[in-house]
């Protein structure tokens, strides 16, 4: 991968990592190549994100909007985006520097917006890459969401909330809340209800090309709308809120000693084995 200019972010209000991410700056500039702490430049060739999946996610809005190629060291506790361990970290870019073939892996992220129920007003749109949620803010009752997608009615919920997420987002709170695990580089959203009150409501996989829309109908108080675990809108009812495809994608620099379904099984605990087992070749060489 040609690097000639890098950028490394880290979390925030860690001296630690914050040491860490200085000295990778200077690691760097040791091989004459131009390096900038905690600033993003359109120019730049790679990111390096030192912290835990909220440091990534904090920075994915910029990084897709410039299409930098992120790389995740993970510096905290799941580190499920974070895909390489502390440990690993200049090995990591050692072969970044040598290999022209590194795998880039494209993750779709959400454009958010709000439509006002009673003046029709929108505003501006929010980018998401892991998930959009709306939540109640009380516990004392349910809400009730009405969806379409694209222009077709699909449902009514009632539930505590709603989650509508990417690939990348489905191992997050959409796992929490009983929702499917979709492969990362699955061209797809999945919508997932919170507690849902019918035992029928269930989560759906969609074409991530329909544009999801839920109004909360009345009665209702305030409920929120969380980007990427960040309160981000109060909504009233009647309000409605739209969810698309964002334009561009976030891409990931994918670790080289560790596959989608390693990650998952060592970071989720899934399937119960944490190491590889290898496809027999009697059925290897009819693949």
């Amino acid at each position: 991968m040609n690097i000639q200019y890098a950028g490394v972010i880290t979390r925030p209000d860690s001296p630690e990592v914050d040491a860490i991410g200085r000295e990778m700056v200077d690691w760097f500039k040791c091989r004459s190549i131009r390096a900038d702490f905690n600033r993003i430049d359109r120019h730049m060739d790679i990111l390096i994100v030192l912290g835990g999946d909220g440091t990534l996610l904090h920075v994915a809005d910029k990084a897709a909007e410039y299409q930098l190629p992120v790389l995740g060291i993970n510096l905290g506790n799941l580190g499920f985006l974070t895909e390489i361990a502390a440990d690993e970290r200049y090995e990591a870019l050692e072969l970044l520097l040598v290999e022209d073939d590194v795998r880039l892996e494209t993750r779709i992220m959400l454009s958010a917006a709000y439509v006002n129920g009673t003046t029709g007003e929108k505003s501006a749109s929010v980018h998401a890459l892991n998930e959009v949620v709306i939540v109640k803010k009380s516990t004392e009752a349910m809400i009730r969401l009405r969806c379409w997608a694209d222009r077709e009615y699909v449902t009514t919920y009632r539930a505590d909330g709603l989650i509508i997420a990417t690939p990348t987002g489905s191992t997050a709170y959409n796992l929490s809340a009983g929702g499917p695990v979709v492969h990362a580089e699955l061209d797809a959203v999945v919508v997932t209800p919170i507690c849902p009150f019918m035992l029928e409501s269930r989560p759906i996989l969609l074409g991530s090309d329909h544009n999801i829309t839920a109004q909360l109908l009345a009665p209702a108080g305030e409920v929120k709308v969380i980007i990427d675990g960040g309160l981000q809108w109060t909504i009233t009812e009647n309000d409605y809120l739209q969810v698309r495809k964002a334009s561009l994608p976030l891409l990931i620099v994918s670790s080289p000693w560790k596959s989608y379904f390693n990650i998952l099984r060592n970071k989720l605990n899934w399937g119960g084995a944490s190491v590889d087992i290898p496809l027999p070749e009697k059925a290897c060489k009819h693949c």
